[in-house]
């Protein structure tokens, strides 16, 4: 029973001595660097997101070029394209990525038509398309690129 308790404390005495376990420093130390890794992870993936968006946003504006050539095949002018399923599935699409983002312009007789969105990387970047086949990025505004005074993508 002594050979026991000597070997109990011996044991217990080299534990304490030898300094098994982390220091709160070195805690706190490991703690920050996962933290500064974090932060540029979720700066990356952030970015990657919203890149998808904007390439949501490009793919249905082409769906509503496509679609606008179809209605206009159909109907001989864009009068009632905006009220159509043509137009407002991409356009909540669209919106659903970006809210708000949307501008639509046609000229007054219906025979032209453009449609602007903002994008997310690069903003104040937008996005027009317009009945002629254009498709464009451009730093300007959406209302001054979409105007019904032309129904044509302006830069």
């Amino acid at each position: 029973m002594k050979i026991m308790k000597k070997l109990f404390r011996s044991s217990k005495n080299l534990k304490n001595k030898s300094g098994a376990g982390f220091t709160i420093i070195e805690l706190l130390v490991v703690v920050a660097i996962i933290a500064v890794l974090a932060a540029i992870v979720l700066v990356n993936v952030t970015q990657y997101i919203n890149k998808g968006k904007d390439a949501a946003i490009r793919g249905n504006m082409a769906t509503i070029l496509t679609n606008m050539a179809v209605y206009y095949d159909d109907n001989g002018d864009y009068d009632g394209f905006t009220g159509s399923n043509s137009f407002l599935i991409p356009e909540a699409a669209i919106n659903g990525a970006k809210p708000q983002s949307l501008v639509t312009d046609t000229t007054t007789n219906f025979n032209k038509m453009c449609v602007c969105g903002v994008l997310y990387v690069g903003a104040p970047d937008t996005y027009c398309v317009d009945d002629s086949g254009y498709k464009n990025q451009t730093v300007t505004a959406c209302a001054t690129r979409c105007t019904g005074d032309t129904g044509r993508c302006t830069n």
